[in-house]
C-alpha cells in the first residue's frame, strides 16, 4: 500500500505542473526528442531538464538509448494508476451522493405532502 501511495504521489506531482502536462500531450503523438519538448517553453535546458527528471521519476516517460538520440517516450501504465484511483474515489462518492439522496427522499415522505401556501 505504501508503495502505491508513493507511486499515486509521483504520479500526482508530475501532473501538477502545466509544463509537464505539456510535455505529456506532446508525447502522447509521439516519441520526441528532449529539443523537441523544450522547443515551445522559453526556459533553459537545465530546466527542462529537472522537468523531465520528475516525469520520469513517476514512471510516466521513459528515454530511449538509441546511440545519439534518447527520444522519450510515454508510458501507459502510471496513467492506468491514477486513472484506477480517480475511478475508485469517483465510485465513493457517487455511493455517498445516491445515500445522501436517498435519505432525503425519506426525510421528505417522513414530513408528508408539500403545502405551497404555508
Amino acid at each position: 500500500m505504501v508503495k502505491y501511495e508513493t507511486q499515486l504521489d509521483a504520479i500526482f506531482t508530475a501532473l501538477a505542473h502545466p509544463v509537464r502536462r505539456a510535455m505529456l500531450a506532446r508525447l502522447g503523438t509521439g516519441d520526441a526528442t528532449v529539443g523537441e519538448l523544450a522547443e515551445p517553453f522559453d526556459m533553459s535546458m537545465p530546466a527542462v531538464t529537472k522537468h523531465l527528471k520528475v516525469l520520469e521519476r513517476a514512471k510516466l516517460i521513459s528515454r530511449g538509448k538509441n546511440a545519439q538520440w534518447r527520444p522519450c517516450r510515454l508510458e501507459k501504465a502510471p496513467f492506468e494508476t491514477a486513472s484506477g484511483w480517480i475511478d475508485e474515489q469517483r465510485s465513493i462518492w457517487e455511493s455517498r451522493l445516491d445515500r445522501l439522496e436517498d435519505y432525503l427522499h425519506t426525510l421528505e415522505n417522513k414530513k408528508g405532502p408539500r403545502n405551497d401556501h404555508e
